[in-house]
């Protein structure tokens, strides 16, 4: 990336989807590695190149535990990274749980409530009721 030539993101308005232009731009991004350096945290690089090295040893056949072993990663965390490779999208564990679970229906047993005779009164013990 040259100061004097700043980069040009492509214009929204030429693509038929935001997600379209989203990829679009992140293409672009990846072509400037002084851009993407300012763009990104070292903790984000991190995690990125930890999801690479990740695919690359389930791709050459390692275990969940020789993979967890080597990177400090849980077997959860590898199940994931597996599961965006086959569904082609990153998704977290927070958003894949909002999306995958149904809401349960509990269902609720209401018992019969005795009525209480007398007055009720406010005691330390409780509410009493004194007839």
């Amino acid at each position: 990336m040259n100061k004097k030539e700043p980069v040009k993101m492509p214009p929204a308005s030429s693509y038929p989807s935001r997600t379209e232009w989203e990829a679009a731009c992140w293409k672009k991004t990846n072509e400037y590695d002084e851009l993407l350096q300012l763009l990104i945290t070292s903790y984000e690089r991190h995690h990125i190149v930890m999801r690479a090295v990740t695919l690359e040893r389930l791709a050459s056949g390692k275990s969940y535990k020789e993979i967890g072993k080597e990177l400090w990663l849980s077997p959860q965390t590898i199940s994931s990274i597996k599961k965006a490779a086959s569904e082609k999208a990153y998704r977290s564990y927070l958003e894949r749980s909002k999306k995958g679970k149904k809401k349960r229906i509990y269902s609720v047993i209401k018992s019969p409530r005795r009525k209480s005779k007398g007055t009720p009164r406010r005691t330390k013990y409780g509410i009493l009721y004194v007839p």
